[in-house]
């Protein structure tokens, strides 16, 4: 799979970095994290241990966005890095015993 995409200007990744610290401090964050509930594995693992993770990555021209993050355990968060949703999605179905085509 090609990984080709234009880099995202440093400006541009220090604003959007800037509105997750802001999002992650939210009411409507607090609120999406209650449960603690990875959204990727799906196991609960308690609020506290839920990272923000931004489905599109930064890096790859993503948004700090309500519809762009997701709480995330941090192992999920970290083997998923910079892959987009498509790119991901083999992992996912793996882990919840998907049939891959």
């Amino acid at each position: 799979m090609s990984e080709s995409y234009v880099p995202v200007e440093p400006e541009a990744l220090r604003r959007e970095r800037a509105k997750a610290r802001e999002m992650r401090q939210s009411p409507w964050w607090k609120r999406r994290i209650a449960d603690g509930v990875c959204y990727y594995c799906r196991r609960s693992i308690g609020h506290r241990a839920l990272t923000m993770d931004h489905l599109v990555p930064l890096g790859r021209g993503g948004r700090s966005t309500r519809g762009n993050v997701v709480p995330a355990c941090k192992a999920c968060n970290s083997n998923k890095k910079s892959l987009v949703p498509v790119e991901w999605q083999a992992y996912l179905d793996r882990l919840h015993g998907s049939p891959v085509d």
